[in-house]
């Protein structure tokens, strides 16, 4: 089935808008298509003009008086005619806007189509709710868990994408993400305990297998996103997920949180842990967002099989969320024990933002 293309042309005037004369002037390059015309008039606030053709294709034109003109073209036509077709449409309409208006036009803004609908899904917003178009040109592998819907998708220039429920996690063109939620290379792994909460990918456990740890525990929930990452992420976690044992770890499928509390029954400690759970909610009301009554429990717990030295490490989101990652900070002087923390601020590639990182540990008392 073809993929709708949305297709935008914008014009902001250098005055107010002589509305019923732009709707005479415009009228003739969308009848010459042969497309059906109605129009509707606000009076005060303007003209609405829709325009249907035969094969279902249609246009609206919005006049506003303050001098912005919208044309939003749909249409069906996933064929290299019907692109053609309709850029042709758009280019005649900026032609006789422009011979209307001479040198009063402020801005003329044609953006790239929007495909809606098509096999593949390009288009994932940013933390901060921005729209980014992806370069993904196919559907590596997609499946739903009994806890998510996994994805992973190919880029052009980032590789295989990690999807789990919409939210983008990782690439293969992301070892800045991995090396920053380990320490960005300042810390010494060499015959250290490490948990690792999350992290199906791989990627994480990979990377410190290699600083030969004494052991590494990973606890991930979900098999089938480690069955995805092996066969399809594969520059991200090497051949570490080919098993679930190996001389220096060990990975459980398990929930986190049962698992930590035995820990902290047991008196296990370790030297590091890396939470690769979640990312700081958006949401900034804790007392209703039930993600944020879960990261404080995989805090305090996390701090209970921490040693005194040790180190947590885990991401937070992205730098223009300052409201939710500032609420995140307050949640830090609210666990069991005092701590303090650092952050770090990173470019992840194919979040295509700025990506905050915490480390945190107990503060120390003074004898």
């Amino acid at each position: 089935m073809a993929a709708a293309r949305h297709s935008t042309l914008d014009f902001m005037l250098g005055a107010t808008a002589d509305c019923n004369a732009v709707l005479k002037a415009l009228q003739p390059v969308f009848q010459e298509q042969g497309m059906t015309e109605t129009v509707h008039n606000w009076e005060d606030h303007g003209y609405l003009a829709t325009y249907i053709k035969k094969n279902g294709s249609f246009a609206n034109l919005r006049i506003h008086p303050h001098g912005l003109v919208l044309v939003d073209l749909q249409s069906y036509n996933d064929h290299t005619k019907g692109r053609e077709e309709t850029d042709q449409l758009l280019n005649k309409v900026e032609e006789r806007m422009k011979e209307l208006f001479h040198g009063n036009l402020k801005r003329v803004k044609r953006l790239p189509a929007i495909l809606r609908g098509g096999v593949i899904d390009r288009y994932w917003p940013t933390a901060d709710g921005r729209l980014v178009e992806y370069d993904i040109d196919e559907v590596v592998y997609d499946e739903d868990s009994p806890f998510q819907n996994i994805k992973i998708l190919h880029s052009k220039q980032f590789g295989n994408i990690l999807i789990l429920s919409g939210d983008v996690n990782l690439a293969e063109s992301d070892l800045a993400y991995t090396r920053a939620i380990m320490g960005s290379g300042k810390e010494d792994y060499t015959g250290k305990e490490v948990l690792i909460l999350g992290g199906g990918d791989g990627g994480i456990l990979y990377e410190i297998v290699k600083l030969k740890p004494k052991m590494v525990t990973m606890v991930e929930i979900d098999q089938m996103v480690i069955d995805g990452c092996k066969k399809y992420m594969r520059k991200t976690c090497g051949d570490v997920l080919d098993n679930l044992k190996g001389e220096c770890y060990q990975v459980l499928i398990e929930d986190c949180i049962p698992v930590l509390k035995r820990y902290a029954k047991e008196g296990r400690m370790f030297d590091y842990v890396i939470n690769d759970l979640t990312a700081v909610p958006i949401s900034t009301s804790p007392e209703e967002d039930s993600t944020w009554e879960f990261l404080r429990l995989i805090l305090d717990l996390s701090m209970k099989v921490l040693k005194q030295d040790g180190k947590y490490f885990t991401q937070g989101n992205c730098i223009n969320l300052t409201d939710a990652l500032t609420l995140y900070e307050e949640q830090l002087s609210r666990l069991y024990c005092p701590v303090e923390f650092s952050k770090e601020i990173v470019c992840v590639p194919s979040y295509m933002e700025l990506w905050v990182f915490y480390t945190i540990w107990k503060k120390q008392t003074e004898v």
